[in-house]
């Protein structure tokens, strides 16, 4: 079971949530905290042992809350996991490279996530999913309104409950309107290592740039186009010899990795959003 707690800082934290659970024959076998002195916020992850078996698993996640919300300041932000795998919804449209992982992470199980549905504005990859017997709809923004296009997409994804939101290569801006219906539950996989070369084709922009390094960026998406908390990022080297396509190509491998963990980070519940940036326990 993992516990996650974002609250104002003051002295004391450890102590009393340490003592409440204890109190209630509930043991720590891993702590994370984490204070950001200059907003004078406290941050914590905990694994633990201990609690009820599974029929009454309600009750006791509703009981921790509140009792933990008694003893810590008002205004604490507590949530507690009990080992189940979130459920996404993957968004696509032509490229194939990070849904393929995707994919094969949910079919072995080894994503701790759970695809229900991959919705793409092309047929393109409908056979891809398919064969992992995963549901695959497609949705053309062509001849519609953005409003007509996303509405579209709301149906779909409300027919399909979901933890989170997965833009895997999904080229298509999505407006405020449909964001804020999914506050911080939207990941993307940006193909540059932002804020640099924000937009369309990013890796040509570098290539006319004559950047060193190239890089990706996966992130939580907001209002604001590609400047959303990110949440990891990778880069690798990159000299005069490489044209367009072979930053492309290099770039597609990083991308595949940068997504993949991030969302490890996101569905083991080691994100925390402040502000604009995250807290991030590995």
């Amino acid at each position: 079971m993992i516990l996650t707690i974002q609250c104002n800082d003051q002295v004391g934290l450890v102590a009393a949530i340490s003592k409440y659970l204890s109190g209630r024959g509930i043991n720590i076998t891993s702590m994370r905290e984490h204070v950001d002195t200059e907003a004078g916020r406290f941050f914590a992850r905990l694994q633990v042992e201990g609690g009820p078996a599974t029929d009454e698993r309600g009750e006791f996640k509703k009981g921790l809350t509140e009792g933990l919300a008694s003893v810590l300041p008002q205004g604490t932000q507590i949530e507690v996991i009990i080992g189940i795998p979130k459920r996404v919804v993957v968004l696509v449209t032509r490229e194939h490279h990070c849904l393929s992982d995707l994919l094969i992470r949910h079919h072995f199980q080894t994503a701790g996530m759970q695809i229900q549905c991959v919705i793409g504005n092309h047929p393109d990859l409908g056979d891809l999913c398919t064969r992992f017997g995963v549901p695959f709809f497609q949705v053309s923004h062509e001849n519609k309104t953005k409003a007509e296009f996303e509405g579209e997409l709301l149906a779909i994804i409300d027919r399909h409950p979901s933890d989170l939101l997965i833009l895997a290569k999904f080229m298509r801006i999505l407006s405020p309107e449909f964001v804020r219906k999914f506050p911080m539950k939207i990941v993307n996989i940006h193909h540059s290592f932002l804020p640099a070369f924000i937009g369309s084709n990013p890796y040509r922009q570098a290539h006319e740039r004559g950047v060193k390094l190239i890089g990706a960026t996966a992130h939580f998406v907001t209002d604001s186009l590609d400047e959303g908390p990110i949440l990891t990022q990778q880069i690798i080297p990159v000299d005069h010899t490489f044209g367009v396509q072979e930053m492309i190509r290099s770039g597609k491998e990083i991308e595949v990795a940068v997504l993949a963990e991030a969302l490890r980070l996101v569905c083991e519940d080691r994100a925390f959003v402040q502000g604009n940036k995250t807290v991030i326990f590995k």
